[in-house]
Protein backbone atom coordinates (compact mmCIF):
# COMPACT_ATOMS: atom_id res chain seq x y z
CA UNK A 1 0.00 0.00 0.00
CA UNK A 2 0.98 3.67 -0.20
CA UNK A 3 2.06 5.61 2.88
CA UNK A 4 3.70 8.94 3.62
CA UNK A 5 6.59 9.23 6.07
CA UNK A 6 7.46 12.53 7.72
CA UNK A 7 10.86 12.49 9.41
CA UNK A 8 13.72 10.44 8.02
CA UNK A 9 16.15 10.28 10.93
CA UNK A 10 17.74 7.28 12.59
CA UNK A 11 14.48 5.35 12.69
CA UNK A 12 12.22 6.94 10.09
CA UNK A 13 14.66 6.42 7.23
CA UNK A 14 15.17 2.75 7.98
CA UNK A 15 11.44 2.22 8.42
CA UNK A 16 10.97 3.52 4.88
CA UNK A 17 13.66 1.13 3.65
CA UNK A 18 11.94 -1.82 5.33
CA UNK A 19 8.61 -0.80 3.79
CA UNK A 20 10.14 -0.45 0.34
CA UNK A 21 11.63 -3.93 0.67
CA UNK A 22 8.15 -5.16 1.55
CA UNK A 23 6.67 -3.76 -1.65
CA UNK A 24 4.99 -0.64 -0.27
CA UNK A 25 5.09 2.75 -2.00
CA UNK A 26 6.55 5.43 0.28
CA UNK A 27 6.18 9.18 -0.18
CA UNK A 28 8.72 10.89 2.05
CA UNK A 29 9.74 14.30 3.35
CA UNK A 30 12.08 15.73 5.97
CA UNK A 31 13.35 19.10 7.17
CA UNK A 32 16.43 18.87 4.95
CA UNK A 33 16.38 17.57 1.39
CA UNK A 34 19.29 15.13 1.74
CA UNK A 35 17.55 12.18 3.45
CA UNK A 36 14.55 12.31 1.10
CA UNK A 37 16.79 12.46 -1.97
CA UNK A 38 18.83 9.51 -0.70
CA UNK A 39 15.68 7.44 -0.22
CA UNK A 40 14.43 8.47 -3.66
CA UNK A 41 17.44 6.62 -5.10
CA UNK A 42 16.18 3.53 -3.28
CA UNK A 43 12.67 3.77 -4.69
CA UNK A 44 10.81 6.26 -2.48
CA UNK A 45 9.02 9.34 -3.81
CA UNK A 46 10.69 12.45 -2.39
CA UNK A 47 8.68 15.57 -1.65
CA UNK A 48 9.78 19.05 -0.70
CA UNK A 49 7.11 19.84 1.90
CA UNK A 50 4.11 18.50 3.78
CA UNK A 51 1.85 20.21 1.25
CA UNK A 52 3.66 18.48 -1.60
CA UNK A 53 3.39 15.14 0.20
CA UNK A 54 -0.37 15.45 0.64
CA UNK A 55 -0.77 16.28 -3.06
CA UNK A 56 1.14 13.16 -4.07
CA UNK A 57 -0.80 10.81 -1.80
CA UNK A 58 -4.20 9.68 -3.15
CA UNK A 59 -7.10 9.76 -0.71
CA UNK A 60 -7.77 8.15 1.66
CA UNK A 61 -4.24 8.85 2.83
CA UNK A 62 -2.07 7.37 5.56
CA UNK A 63 0.74 9.60 6.86
CA UNK A 64 3.21 8.47 9.51
CA UNK A 65 5.00 11.09 11.64
CA UNK A 66 8.42 9.98 12.87
CA UNK A 67 9.53 13.27 14.43
CA UNK A 68 10.55 14.35 17.95
CA UNK A 69 7.68 14.65 20.42
CA UNK A 70 8.15 18.44 20.53
CA UNK A 71 7.57 18.67 16.76
CA UNK A 72 4.39 16.57 16.55
CA UNK A 73 1.87 19.32 17.30
CA UNK A 74 3.36 21.74 14.78
CA UNK A 75 3.38 18.98 12.14
CA UNK A 76 -0.26 18.18 12.84
CA UNK A 77 -1.20 21.88 12.72
CA UNK A 78 0.27 22.05 9.22
CA UNK A 79 -1.17 18.75 8.02
CA UNK A 80 -4.68 18.80 9.44
CA UNK A 81 -6.08 21.55 7.15
CA UNK A 82 -4.69 19.67 4.14
CA UNK A 83 -6.24 16.30 4.97
CA UNK A 84 -9.69 14.93 4.17
CA UNK A 85 -12.23 12.81 5.99
CA UNK A 86 -11.10 9.20 6.46
CA UNK A 87 -7.40 10.04 6.15
CA UNK A 88 -5.17 8.45 8.77
CA UNK A 89 -2.49 10.29 10.71
CA UNK A 90 0.00 8.22 12.74
CA UNK A 91 2.43 9.42 15.40
CA UNK A 92 5.17 6.80 15.73
CA UNK A 93 7.46 8.83 18.00
CA UNK A 94 7.64 8.93 21.78
CA UNK A 95 4.75 11.25 22.57
CA UNK A 96 3.06 11.55 25.96
CA UNK A 97 -0.14 9.51 25.82
CA UNK A 98 -2.14 12.40 27.33
CA UNK A 99 -1.20 14.49 24.28
CA UNK A 100 -2.62 11.68 22.12
CA UNK A 101 -6.01 12.04 23.82
CA UNK A 102 -6.11 15.74 22.97
CA UNK A 103 -4.94 15.24 19.39
CA UNK A 104 -7.33 12.37 18.75
CA UNK A 105 -10.31 14.36 19.97
CA UNK A 106 -9.45 17.31 17.74
CA UNK A 107 -8.73 15.25 14.63
CA UNK A 108 -11.80 13.06 15.09
CA UNK A 109 -13.98 16.18 14.85
CA UNK A 110 -12.50 16.66 11.37
CA UNK A 111 -13.15 13.04 10.41
CA UNK A 112 -9.42 12.20 10.52
CA UNK A 113 -8.32 8.95 12.19
CA UNK A 114 -5.39 9.33 14.61
CA UNK A 115 -3.21 6.42 15.66
CA UNK A 116 -0.49 6.52 18.31
CA UNK A 117 2.12 3.86 17.64
CA UNK A 118 4.89 3.25 20.14
CA UNK A 119 7.80 2.05 18.02
CA UNK A 120 10.75 0.12 19.44
CA UNK A 121 13.70 -1.18 17.47
CA UNK A 122 16.17 1.67 17.22
CA UNK A 123 18.81 1.66 14.52
CA UNK A 124 18.61 -2.15 14.32
CA UNK A 125 14.98 -2.20 13.22
CA UNK A 126 15.75 -2.31 9.51
CA UNK A 127 16.96 -5.89 9.81
CA UNK A 128 15.33 -7.03 13.07
CA UNK A 129 11.96 -5.36 12.60
CA UNK A 130 10.09 -2.96 14.87
CA UNK A 131 7.94 -3.81 17.88
CA UNK A 132 4.75 -1.79 17.39
CA UNK A 133 2.37 -0.80 20.21
CA UNK A 134 -0.76 0.67 18.63
CA UNK A 135 -3.53 2.85 20.01
CA UNK A 136 -6.57 4.27 18.22
CA UNK A 137 -9.71 3.24 16.33
CA UNK A 138 -9.78 -0.38 15.16
CA UNK A 139 -11.09 0.56 11.71
CA UNK A 140 -7.95 2.58 10.97
CA UNK A 141 -5.66 -0.09 12.45
CA UNK A 142 -7.12 -2.77 10.20
CA UNK A 143 -6.86 -0.57 7.13
CA UNK A 144 -3.12 -0.11 7.40
CA UNK A 145 -2.37 -3.49 8.95
CA UNK A 146 -0.21 -4.46 5.92
CA UNK A 147 2.19 -1.66 6.95
CA UNK A 148 2.35 -2.95 10.53
CA UNK A 149 2.96 -6.50 9.29
CA UNK A 150 5.89 -5.36 7.16
CA UNK A 151 7.51 -3.22 9.84
CA UNK A 152 7.10 -5.82 12.61
CA UNK A 153 9.63 -8.63 13.11
CA UNK A 154 7.16 -11.47 12.54
CA UNK A 155 7.42 -14.76 14.41
CA UNK A 156 10.98 -15.36 13.27
CA UNK A 157 12.86 -18.10 15.09
CA UNK A 158 11.21 -17.50 18.47
CA UNK A 159 9.45 -20.55 19.83
CA UNK A 160 5.84 -20.23 20.94
CA UNK A 161 5.29 -19.23 24.56
CA UNK A 162 4.35 -22.36 26.54
CA UNK A 163 0.68 -22.29 27.49
CA UNK A 164 -0.22 -19.57 25.00
CA UNK A 165 -2.76 -20.75 22.40
CA UNK A 166 -1.29 -20.80 18.92
CA UNK A 167 -2.47 -18.00 16.64
CA UNK A 168 -4.09 -16.11 19.49
CA UNK A 169 -3.25 -12.67 18.20
CA UNK A 170 -0.86 -10.36 16.39
CA UNK A 171 1.45 -9.99 19.42
CA UNK A 172 3.25 -13.09 18.12
CA UNK A 173 4.03 -11.10 14.97
CA UNK A 174 5.49 -8.16 16.90
CA UNK A 175 2.61 -5.68 16.68
CA UNK A 176 -0.48 -5.22 18.82
CA UNK A 177 -3.56 -3.00 18.88
CA UNK A 178 -3.35 -2.17 22.59
CA UNK A 179 -6.59 -0.21 22.86
CA UNK A 180 -8.15 3.22 22.15
CA UNK A 181 -6.30 6.50 21.68
CA UNK A 182 -3.26 6.82 23.91
CA UNK A 183 -2.99 3.09 24.61
CA UNK A 184 -0.07 2.54 22.25
CA UNK A 185 2.05 5.29 23.71
CA UNK A 186 1.05 4.30 27.25
CA UNK A 187 2.46 0.80 26.67
CA UNK A 188 5.57 2.26 25.00
CA UNK A 189 6.00 4.69 27.90
CA UNK A 190 6.13 1.83 30.40
CA UNK A 191 8.33 -0.17 28.01
CA UNK A 192 10.90 2.62 28.10
CA UNK A 193 10.62 2.98 31.88
CA UNK A 194 11.46 -0.72 32.18
CA UNK A 195 14.33 -0.19 29.75
CA UNK A 196 15.79 2.43 32.11
CA UNK A 197 15.69 -0.10 34.97
CA UNK A 198 17.28 -2.94 32.99
CA UNK A 199 20.06 -0.69 31.72
CA UNK A 200 20.74 0.60 35.24
CA UNK A 201 20.91 -2.95 36.61
CA UNK A 202 23.52 -4.00 34.04
CA UNK A 203 25.48 -0.80 34.63
CA UNK A 204 25.53 -1.15 38.43
CA UNK A 205 26.36 -4.86 38.35
CA UNK A 206 29.26 -4.46 35.94
CA UNK A 207 30.54 -1.53 37.98
CA UNK A 208 30.65 -3.75 41.09
CA UNK A 209 32.67 -6.28 39.11
CA UNK A 210 35.00 -3.53 37.88
CA UNK A 211 35.76 -2.46 41.46
CA UNK A 212 36.35 -5.99 42.73
CA UNK A 213 40.13 -5.32 42.74
CA UNK A 214 39.85 -2.58 45.38
CA UNK A 215 41.76 -4.72 47.87
CA UNK A 216 44.89 -4.38 45.73
CA UNK A 217 44.62 -0.61 45.37
CA UNK A 218 45.00 0.50 48.97
CA UNK A 219 42.97 3.10 50.83
CA UNK A 220 43.92 6.12 52.87
CA UNK A 221 44.10 5.51 56.61
CA UNK A 222 42.44 8.50 58.20
CA UNK A 223 39.33 9.59 60.05
CA UNK A 224 37.55 10.54 56.84
CA UNK A 225 37.73 7.22 55.01
CA UNK A 226 35.87 4.04 55.91
CA UNK A 227 38.46 1.28 56.11
CA UNK A 228 38.34 -1.78 53.86
CA UNK A 229 38.25 -4.41 56.59
CA UNK A 230 39.15 -7.38 54.42
CA UNK A 231 41.18 -6.27 51.41
CA UNK A 232 42.01 -9.91 50.74
CA UNK A 233 38.34 -10.40 49.77
CA UNK A 234 38.62 -7.96 46.87
CA UNK A 235 41.56 -8.93 44.70
CA UNK A 236 39.81 -9.93 41.48
CA UNK A 237 40.62 -8.63 38.03
CA UNK A 238 37.55 -9.41 35.94
CA UNK A 239 37.51 -9.06 32.18
CA UNK A 240 34.15 -7.34 31.82
CA UNK A 241 33.93 -7.96 28.07
CA UNK A 242 34.30 -11.68 28.75
CA UNK A 243 31.75 -11.62 31.58
CA UNK A 244 29.18 -9.86 29.42
CA UNK A 245 29.84 -12.35 26.62
CA UNK A 246 29.50 -15.23 29.06
CA UNK A 247 26.16 -13.98 30.38
CA UNK A 248 24.77 -13.83 26.86
CA UNK A 249 24.92 -17.62 26.66
CA UNK A 250 22.43 -19.57 28.74
CA UNK A 251 22.17 -17.03 31.56
CA UNK A 252 18.82 -15.92 32.98
CA UNK A 253 19.92 -12.29 32.58
CA UNK A 254 20.52 -12.66 28.84
CA UNK A 255 18.73 -10.08 26.67
CA UNK A 256 19.22 -7.90 23.62
CA UNK A 257 20.36 -5.07 25.89
CA UNK A 258 23.03 -7.41 27.25
CA UNK A 259 24.03 -8.20 23.66
CA UNK A 260 24.54 -4.49 23.09
CA UNK A 261 26.48 -4.17 26.37
CA UNK A 262 28.82 -6.95 25.25
CA UNK A 263 29.24 -5.27 21.89
CA UNK A 264 30.19 -1.93 23.50
CA UNK A 265 32.70 -3.57 25.87
CA UNK A 266 34.23 -5.58 23.02
CA UNK A 267 34.93 -2.31 21.19
CA UNK A 268 36.37 -0.52 24.25
CA UNK A 269 36.47 -2.30 27.62
CA UNK A 270 37.20 0.95 29.48
CA UNK A 271 34.51 2.97 27.62
CA UNK A 272 36.88 5.93 27.61
CA UNK A 273 35.01 7.65 24.79
CA UNK A 274 31.89 8.07 26.93
CA UNK A 275 31.39 10.74 29.58
CA UNK A 276 28.68 8.88 31.48
CA UNK A 277 26.13 11.64 30.89
CA UNK A 278 22.81 9.87 30.21
CA UNK A 279 19.81 11.65 28.71
CA UNK A 280 16.13 10.89 29.28
CA UNK A 281 13.65 11.77 26.58
CA UNK A 282 10.56 11.82 28.77
CA UNK A 283 9.10 8.32 28.85
CA UNK A 284 10.76 7.38 32.15
CA UNK A 285 9.39 10.52 33.81
CA UNK A 286 5.89 9.87 32.46
CA UNK A 287 6.04 6.27 33.65
CA UNK A 288 6.80 7.40 37.21
CA UNK A 289 4.05 10.03 37.07
CA UNK A 290 1.58 7.33 36.01
CA UNK A 291 2.82 5.04 38.80
CA UNK A 292 2.25 7.78 41.38
CA UNK A 293 -1.24 8.57 40.04
CA UNK A 294 -2.14 4.87 40.02
CA UNK A 295 -0.57 4.18 43.41
CA UNK A 296 1.54 1.46 41.76
CA UNK A 297 4.97 1.07 43.48
CA UNK A 298 7.90 1.47 41.08
CA UNK A 299 11.06 1.88 43.21
CA UNK A 300 13.45 0.35 40.66
CA UNK A 301 12.22 2.44 37.74
CA UNK A 302 12.24 5.58 39.91
CA UNK A 303 15.82 4.99 41.01
CA UNK A 304 16.90 4.40 37.42
CA UNK A 305 15.34 7.70 36.34
CA UNK A 306 16.97 9.66 39.18
CA UNK A 307 20.31 8.03 38.36
CA UNK A 308 20.07 9.59 34.90
CA UNK A 309 19.48 13.01 36.44
CA UNK A 310 22.54 12.49 38.64
CA UNK A 311 24.68 11.52 35.65
CA UNK A 312 24.10 14.99 34.21
CA UNK A 313 25.28 16.79 37.34
CA UNK A 314 21.76 17.61 38.54
CA UNK A 315 22.68 16.29 41.99
CA UNK A 316 25.92 18.23 42.31
CA UNK A 317 24.52 20.94 44.57
CA UNK A 318 22.98 18.31 46.84
CA UNK A 319 26.41 16.71 47.18
CA UNK A 320 27.86 20.10 48.11
CA UNK A 321 25.20 20.47 50.80
CA UNK A 322 26.25 17.10 52.25
CA UNK A 323 29.89 18.12 52.21
CA UNK A 324 29.10 21.49 53.83
CA UNK A 325 27.06 19.84 56.58
CA UNK A 326 29.91 17.46 57.46
CA UNK A 327 32.21 20.42 57.72
CA UNK A 328 29.70 22.33 59.87
CA UNK A 329 28.92 19.64 62.43
CA UNK A 330 32.23 17.81 62.57
CA UNK A 331 34.87 19.96 60.96
CA UNK A 332 35.34 17.29 58.30
CA UNK A 333 37.31 18.39 55.28
CA UNK A 334 36.74 17.02 51.83
CA UNK A 335 39.06 14.19 50.73
CA UNK A 336 41.75 15.16 48.27
CA UNK A 337 41.38 13.90 44.72
CA UNK A 338 42.16 10.23 44.37
CA UNK A 339 42.04 9.37 48.10
CA UNK A 340 39.63 6.87 49.53
CA UNK A 341 39.37 4.69 46.42
CA UNK A 342 41.17 2.91 43.66
CA UNK A 343 42.78 4.94 40.89
CA UNK A 344 41.32 4.23 37.46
Amino acid sequence: MQIGMVGLGRMGGNMVRRLLRGGHECVVTSRSAGPAEALAKEGAIATASLQDMVRKLPAPRAIWLMVPAAAVDSSIETLAPLLQRDDILIDGGNSYYIDDLRRSESLTRQGIHYLDVGTSGGIWGLERGYCLMIGGPEKAVLRIEPVFKTLAPGRGSLTATPGRPAGSGTAEEGYLHCGPSGAGHFVKMVHNGIEYGIMAAYAEGLNILRHADVGKQGRAIDAETSPLRHPEHFRYDFNLADVAELWRRGSVVASWLLDLTASALAKDASLEHFSGRVSDSGEGRWTIIAAVEEGAPAPVLSAALFQRFNSRGEGEFAQKILSALRAEFGGHGEPTSGSGGSAR
